[in-house]
């Protein structure tokens, strides 16, 4: 099991700048080289961000997201989404920068997660039904875990909100001003119906809706 904790970490930036998903895209692959993984074992992981704010990306840094991989035994990670790594089985997904930003920033085990889903369908409810037409926020293109792939990211215990890649990740994040004055649960999912009728624009066009 790793032994990596997020109360060891600090903010090094936005959730989708360049240097966020360096290292998150770093600590992956540092998490799967802490564990005996089998030597034939080819996975990946991506996280692709959409339409991210614009002072996160640039010439030079064209596309937010990261990845870390393992093939053959040579693990790897860092900042992109690399072709090969997306060839490989794995989890590999596509998701609205602003839909999943603010909660990201919040530290839960299992339970937590499962609540962050359920708050995001309601979000993307609320916003479908404001709108009148369905939207699509997240796209997983591929799900595969193998259990030594599971071991290697969740920690422990599956409750801690302090160790697992996501809590990892968590703690690296630095809060997006966009978010500060929107009503948000306390995972900070945003509530779409609490939004006044400025606020519900100014969300709908961050997410590009």
């Amino acid at each position: 099991m790793s032994e990596f904790d997020s109360n060891l970490t600090q903010e090094v930036g936005e959730f989708g700048s360049r240097a966020w998903c360096e290292a998150c895209g770093i600590c992956g692959a540092k998490m799967l080289q802490e564990v005996d993984l089998p030597s034939d074992l080819r996975w990946g992981f991506t996280e692709l961000y959409l339409d991210p704010h614009p002072r996160l990306v640039s010439e030079a840094w064209p596309v937010s997201g990261y990845y870390f991989m393992v093939d053959n035994g040579l693990v790897s990670g860092g900042a992109g989404v690399p072709e090969h790594c997306l060839s490989l089985p794995g989890f590999h997904v596509k998701a609205s920068w602003a839909f999943i930003c603010n909660q990201s920033r919040s530290k839960y085990g299992s339970s937590g997660q499962k609540q962050r889903s359920s708050e995001e369908e309601i979000l993307k409810r609320q916003i479908e039904e404001h709108i009148g037409s369905p939207i699509t926020v997240v796209d997983i293109m591929n799900s595969v875990w193998p259990k030594s792939i599971i071991a290697a990211l969740s920690g422990d215990d599956p409750e801690s909100k302090t160790t697992g890649l996501h809590n990892i990740a968590a703690s690296l994040q630095r809060p997006s001003p966009e978010f500060s004055e929107l009503p948000c649960t306390e995972l900070g999912v945003p509530i779409f119906n609490k939004m006044t009728e400025t606020q519900k624009l100014k969300f709908l066009q961050l997410c590009k809706i």
